[in-house]
């Protein structure tokens, strides 16, 4: 593995201090963060032409990009998403599956952790476990989620698939209304598994009942879930009020409106909100007919549907939701690394080597221009992605 110097940097550190410099990357790990110039290198030096340099981007909800899924069950669809992802700064993910018949979903866990074990020499994005979105939903709520294979929550069935351990499971996104007497969640509290409410039909006091069983997220915040009404404020209500709860967000404009944003930042703040991109296998290609679930999908431009006009996921890339954050909210840097990694690496337990550009962790460092286009991307201290090498 190679070192690096890269110099001339603008660093975002966990204090939230805004300094100029350099850092060293031995070993993939970042090694020392320098206001000052080092005389001797051994190794390749890198001019950061006065870029950002960020803490790499965790997508905690993902479905696929460059053509792939991680339904597909196949090692080299798992591969090329992995090795896509550092194009948009992303450098850690949860390979995240979908509603589907048990055995198809049987199949993408073992796959997907067949590649988890064998990818610590992979050049890019690295597997930090899995997201199960469904089927544990409701059908009235499933969104592109494929009705005649939702289920009603059964450990049973979670243990099938993972184990009774639940080894590599880190997010469940299921409907609480659904989990009678909170069985599911609280298991997946005594496994230090994250529950996610999405998907949902719940009540605002279904929401705050579930969280004092264990629930702590809500996936895709607004969209597949029970909105504000001036009389029952729902799920989209208990996100707002209830500070237990971490919101995800897919800011492509699309799936929140540009006031809806704003006003999940000006109510929520960043260090509740976790951004993702819930993309899907048509992310990165052309306009075209895609699939999500076995389902017909036609991508026009940003947007991803379903033959009926529902919404498919999207093809947002993270850099470009950081943008769209930063112009509707203005953001300071700080907190953008919160909502794009800090925020993530903590759910997840991670936070010890990921999350924060600091000496010791994982050299994760994507560094960035003043319009959020991706210049560099390091996973693990591997240079995983150039601009000038396009």
């Amino acid at each position: 593995m190679s070192n690096y110097l890269i110099q001339n940097v603008q660093m975002c550190l966990e204090d939230g201090q805004l300094i100029d410099g350099e850092i060293l990357i031995v070993d993939g790990k970042i090694a020392s963060i320098s206001e000052g110039t080092m005389e001797e290198f051994n190794g390749e030096v890198i001019d950061g032409k006065g870029y950002v340099a960020m803490p790499g981007f965790i997508d905690i909800h993902i479905h696929g990009a460059a053509g792939a899924d991680f339904m597909d069950g196949d090692l080299k669809a798992t591969k090329e998403i992995a090795e896509y992802l550092p194009q948009e700064g992303t450098t850690s993910f949860l390979a995240t599956t979908i509603t589907h018949s048990s055995e198809r979903i049987k199949q993408s866990i073992e796959v997907n952790t067949q590649f988890l074990k064998e990818s610590i020499e992979n050049q890019g994005a690295e597997m930090l476990g899995f997201h199960l979105e469904g089927p544990f939903i409701h059908p009235e709520q499933a969104g592109a989620q494929p009705v005649q294979h939702i289920q009603k929550p059964s450990v049973d069935r979670l243990q099938n698939w993972f184990g009774e351990q639940l080894t590599h499971l880190k997010v469940v996104t299921l409907a609480p209304e659904l989990d009678e007497d909170f069985v599911m969640i609280q298991y997946l509290k005594e496994k230090g598994v994250i529950s996610s409410a999405g998907h949902s039909k719940a009540s605002y006091q279904d929401i705050n009942n579930a969280v004092k069983n264990g629930l702590t997220h809500l996936t895709h915040f607004t969209n597949a879930m029970t909105g504000v009404h001036h009389r029952e404020i729902g799920m989209v209500g208990a996100g707002f009020m209830n500070e237990m709860l971490f919101c995800e967000v897919i800011a492509d404009g699309i799936h929140l409106s540009d006031n809806m944003l704003r006003l999940v930042f000006k109510v929520i703040g960043p260090d509740r909100v976790i951004l993702i991109t819930d993309s899907m296998r048509a992310k990165g290609l052309p306009d075209g007919n895609y699939s999500l679930g076995d389902q017909e999908v036609k991508v026009v431009g940003r947007t991803a549907t379903l033959k009926s006009g529902t919404l498919a996921g999207s093809v947002l890339k993270m850099n470009e939701g950081v943008r769209k954050i930063r112009d509707l909210t203005d953001l300071p840097l700080h907190e953008l690394v919160k909502i794009t990694s800090t925020n993530a690496a903590k759910r997840l337990g991670v936070d010890d080597r990921k999350g924060s550009l600091a000496v010791g962790k994982d050299a994760d460092i994507v560094l960035l221009n003043n319009s959020f286009e991706v210049q560099y991307t390091f996973c693990r201290g591997r240079l995983s992605y150039s601009n000038e090498q396009r």
